[in-house]
């Protein structure tokens, strides 16, 4: 049965994938089981380097993205995703609690910006729309 467009679930019979880049494990797990509790797909890397890993095998319908990480932070991760066309096309919500983050976000031509501490109805709105 189709979702209505308020409905923050998946609206396909399969789930939807995201993958969650995050270095900090609280928000990561956090972001994880949100999204899990309303039928999401969720994979998670802790850094930039472990997101391009993944998504080597993976192609998930959306990547939320924090910008400060260890090894490849997330500018880095924009970039290397952007110019590869098999993963270029895959939706980016960045999400950051770096003041500068919005305006940096439009750099990184992602499509949606989340500022920290993330709104959880705005997090599962914005994946819902993007995915």
């Amino acid at each position: 049965m189709p979702t209505s467009p308020s409905d923050p679930t998946p609206s396909s019979l399969a789930p939807k994938h995201v993958l969650v880049v995050e270095d900090n494990e609280a928000t990561r797990e956090a972001f994880a089981m949100i999204l899990s509790s309303v039928g999401y797909r969720v994979s998670t890397a802790d850094n930039g380097q472990l997101a391009l890993d993944c998504l080597r095998t993976e192609r998930p319908s959306v990547i939320l993205l924090d910008l400060m990480m260890p090894i490849m932070d997330g500018y880095q991760f924009r970039e290397a995703q952007r110019r590869d066309e098999e993963l270029a096309h895959i939706p980016v919500i960045v999400c950051s609690a770096l003041n500068e983050a919005h305006a940096r976000a439009g750099t990184l031509h992602a499509d949606d910006y989340l500022k920290k501490p993330v709104d959880v109805d705005a997090l599962l709105e914005a994946v819902r729309r993007l995915c």
